[in-house]
């Protein structure tokens, strides 16, 4: 494909995409098909002989959308948002032609100065401290990670080196694996499961600390962290999850910090979902001790119209991470090092894409206002969705309405939620999917679309108490 045709083939796919989204409130929103439907609509192999781009763009509708669920639907409530923005789109069009790997600064500089300029443009845009910002001249900065799992596991094995140096210190004639075999981590019996995995990928063990209505307390964390001391296992890290993701609840990061900083145990700040809403000024007191965190993490790509993947970190000192990470083969050496990261001493991959482009351009083309504006239109959704629920009397909130979450429920058993859901998504018209704390069963609306309108919170509440309905007509 030369350039010519290159051109036509993007301006029909960007008026399609244009298309999609802009009608795809039209469309079911998730597949009816079964587990291997595609395989009988494509060929057995690859066609030996180049085909028309205009054949691909027409195989779209009848091989790809049948299976697409559609998370920018307004109907999409399931999980949390993934954003989606036409400026994203575009700059990741822009990526995708640069298409470098910015593992170092000479791979490609504007790859790594933009990402520094602009994690400072966003540190500075939910008031993180300036220890965090490079910007200021210390240790600090940021990176963007794929995914806020990524960060977990980076600032696990930071922590993880950090302890190991600590100890070796104090102990010159215990090892290693010795060190490492007494490591414990701690997050909230609410935490993503995501933190677990990071210790069994990091090799370490992490406790559950039990939670105080689906918060994680600073006495309970400390209560944990003395009892493993007795027993003489060494505290290393504790995540603190800002916006859980059965509830959206807050764990108290002004009592677990100091905590943390007392028995000198990093704290990462998990703020994947709801750290977006920190651009707004009004919602900052949830992220109120964050002066006490060694690592903070949110996904712009969630709630900030940012495409997949772009996961915003900032360490206090990332040096415990570039140091863990170090392995400085000739052919990545250059002139310029340590004048500038390289990200690829800050993440789990060596290669990474110039995602910073992403944040550039919306940040640009949106501007702090409207993003605001974005974030407080889903939180007013969240809430209409809540009254109409509580005005119904066979309903009732299964936890505080928190940012773009509602958590609801039928009164009565788990079992009649349970038929309710299935009910609600066998009708194929929205989609949500449950949870359950402290074995209660609840359904999760989130509100996920840029699309989304106050009249698709009246039709989603309809759905639901229409699903209801077809229940109390059967008994």
């Amino acid at each position: 494909m030369e350039a010519p045709e290159f051109k036509d083939f993007a301006k029909s796919m960007v008026d399609y995409i244009a298309e999609y989204l802009e009608n795809i409130r039209d469309r079911r929103v998730l597949p009816e098909v079964k587990p291997g439907y595609l395989k009988p609509l494509i060929p057995d192999t690859a066609p030996e002989k180049p085909e028309n781009w205009q054949d691909v763009m027409q195989d779209i509708e009848r091989v790809i959308m049948p299976g697409v669920t559609h998370w920018h639907s307004p109907k999409f409530h399931a999980y949390f948002p993934t954003a989606n923005s036409y400026p994203a789109i575009v700059a990741d069009m822009l990526s995708g032609a640069i298409a470098c790997i910015g593992f170092t600064w000479i791979a490609s500089p504007a790859c790594t100065e933009l990402e520094v300029a602009m994690m400072d443009w966003l540190g500075k845009m939910i008031d993180l401290p300036s220890e965090f910002l490079a910007c200021s001249g210390g240790k600090g900065g940021g990176v963007i990670q794929g995914t806020a799992s990524e960060s977990t596991l980076v600032a696990l094995l930071g922590a993880k080196a950090k302890k190991v140096k600590e100890v070796q210190a104090q102990h010159p004639d215990w090892d290693e694996h010795t060190i490492i075999g007494k490591l414990v981590g701690y997050c909230s019996d609410q935490a993503h499961s995501s933190v677990e995995r990071a210790g069994l990928l990091g090799g370490v063990k992490l406790r559950s600390v039990p939670s105080e209505k689906s918060r994680l307390r600073g006495e309970a964390l400390e209560k944990a962290i003395e009892q493993d001391l007795e027993d003489g296992l060494i505290p290393f890290y504790a995540v603190v999850t800002l916006g859980t993701t059965n509830s959206c609840a807050f764990d108290r990061l002004d009592e677990c910090g100091p905590v943390g900083n007392k028995h000198k145990v990093w704290i990462h700040v998990d703020a994947a979902y709801a750290g977006s809403a920190f651009i707004c000024p009004e919602y900052r007191h949830l992220m109120k001790g964050i002066e006490a965190a060694d690592s903070f993490n949110f996904n712009p790509h969630k709630w900030m119209l940012v495409n997949f993947d772009c996961s915003a970190m900032w360490l206090k000192d990332p040096s415990w991470v570039v140091n863990a990470f170090n392995v400085d083969p000739l052919y990545l050496k250059h002139d310029m090092q340590g004048s500038a990261p390289d990200y690829r001493h800050w993440q789990i991959p060596l290669g990474r894409r110039f995602r910073a482009l992403k944040l550039w351009f919306v940040l640009r083309l949106y501007g702090v206002e409207n993003l605001q504006a974005h974030i407080r239109r889903h939180c007013n959704f969240a809430t209409q969705f809540g009254e109409q629920c509580v005005a119904d009397k066979r309903f009732e909130l299964a936890a505080e309405v928190n940012m773009g979450l509602v958590c609801f429920r039928l009164k009565g058993s788990n079992e009649r939620n349970e038929a309710l859901l299935k009910r609600i998504n066998g009708r194929g018209n929205i989609h949500m999917v449950p949870a359950k704390i402290q074995d209660v069963y609840f359904l999760r609306m989130a509100v996920c679309s840029r699309f989304t309108q106050s009249e698709d919170m009246v039709y989603s509440w309809k759905e639901v108490a229409a699903a209801a309905d077809e229940m109390d007509a059967e008994q």
